[in-house]
């Protein structure tokens, strides 16, 4: 690596030129296309920041982390000091236990993540044409946790790719599990439906017909069709979610007004309507070749209608828009017998005590070989015939 790289934190994403962010976050979007996925642009970061949804008083403090050669930003990553372990998905309140145990303050650590957001993408954020700007921001990472006495850093729901390069380097990789919808290139839902083993076709069947019929109208709402009596009704249905839980929302109502302004193309808003009334909602993220769900609630219970909103309309959006895949969030083994299937997520970790690496080391590999079993096994247990199965193995 030359020598002529500086690393440096920043009091958030404001301080960054839009830009220059995204000319790293996404240079895929350069000619106006989209990002692979949106949770990693300035705008998504910048709405949490400015909405309050991170920043002071939330446990997330965003410290976003630059790589310059020269005056030129060839490398940024979504950096943040953490006071608790909330809204992260890849769950370490063991680790910290253990650590305060010993006598140690796990809190504050860094992450290298996106608030709230269990989708796999980038967290080392580099220009295309610059090979030295990973380097630089993972090595920057550690010694930033190296320096100040921090007991870890974390990376999560990262690439591949990145675990590789950071577990070559000394990180520890963990793994854990999600389901996807994957798109076998069909033309429609029915054909969809026709992969599926008969009983699990009967059930889907069912289960859509109950859900359509509640009683009203399901609408599939992106762009300038979102308006704001729209984001009034979903943080109805947010409220309650998150208050259930996780005993209050991470997202501040401002939040899906900043939405509004800068994000209503990046997002399909599913809604449904009953006597004039909305009444249960599910938001989604869209990327160039996935569709990113995210948010469910509901003010009413009504039979399926959640299976309906939440992962049979975004099949038929990712059919119809030709994504490849549909990431339904995190757990929620429910998911299988609806057509998601099982697969690895990644994280990286760095933790500076040898006696305590070597402790969490050893916890992964068993974590390790667990997530592995799992997924074979509930591969096996999925809804399509089992020749589809053997073919897509």
């Amino acid at each position: 690596m030359t020598t002529d790289l500086t690393i440096e934190l920043r009091d958030g994403v404001a301080s960054v030129d839009a830009a220059d962010w995204d000319a790293c976050a996404c240079p895929e979007a350069a000619e106006g296309g989209r990002p692979n996925d949106p949770f990693t642009t300035h705008r998504f970061l910048a709405a949490l920041e400015d909405s309050g949804s991170v920043g002071r008083g939330t446990g997330w403090g965003p410290q976003p982390m630059v790589a310059r050669r020269g005056d030129t930003l060839i490398g940024v990553a979504p950096l943040y000091a953490k006071a608790h372990s909330q809204g992260e998905y890849i769950f370490d309140h063991n680790w910290a236990h253990a650590w305060e145990r010993a006598g140690g303050d796990y809190y504050p650590k860094l992450q290298i993540a996106v608030p709230f957001t269990p989708a796999t993408g980038r967290r080392f954020l580099t220009r295309p044409d610059d090979a030295d700007a990973f380097d630089a921001l993972i090595a920057g990472a550690v010694q930033v946790t190296e320096t100040n006495g921090l007991s870890s850093l974390h990376a999560t729901f990262c690439t591949r790719a990145e675990r590789d390069a950071g577990e070559a380097i000394g990180l520890l990789g963990r793994s854990s599990q999600q389901y996807h919808w994957l798109n076998d290139g069909y033309a429609d839902f029915d054909a969809f439906l026709a992969a599926l083993s008969s009983r699990k076709r009967k059930n889907i069947r069912k289960e859509r017909a109950q859900a359509q019929g509640f009683g009203g109208t399901i609408h599939a709402l992106t762009g300038d069709a979102i308006r704001s009596h729209h984001w009034d009704a979903f943080w109805r249905f947010y409220q309650d979610t998150g208050a259930r839980k996780w005993g209050q929302p991470y997202l501040t109502r401002a939040f899906f007004d900043a939405a509004q302004e800068c994000l209503r193309d990046d997002m399909l808003l599913v809604l449904a309507e009953r006597d004039g009334t909305f009444v249960a909602g599910a938001l989604n993220f869209i990327g160039r070749d996935t569709l990113f769900g995210r948010y469910w609630g509901c003010t009413e219970h009504h039979p399926a209608l959640h299976f309906e909103l939440c992962y049979y309309q975004a099949i038929d959006f990712a059919i119809a828009q030709g994504l490849s895949r549909v990431e339904a969030g995190a757990q929620g083994e429910h998911k299988l017998a609806r057509g998601y299937l099982p697969v690895t997520c990644h994280s990286l970790h760095h933790i500076p005590n040898e006696s305590f690496r070597d402790a969490v080391a050893q916890f992964l590999r068993a974590e390790s070989r667990a997530v592995e079993r799992d997924i074979e096994v509930l591969t096996g247990y999925g809804p399509f015939r089992r020749v589809e199965i053997e073919e897509q193995q």
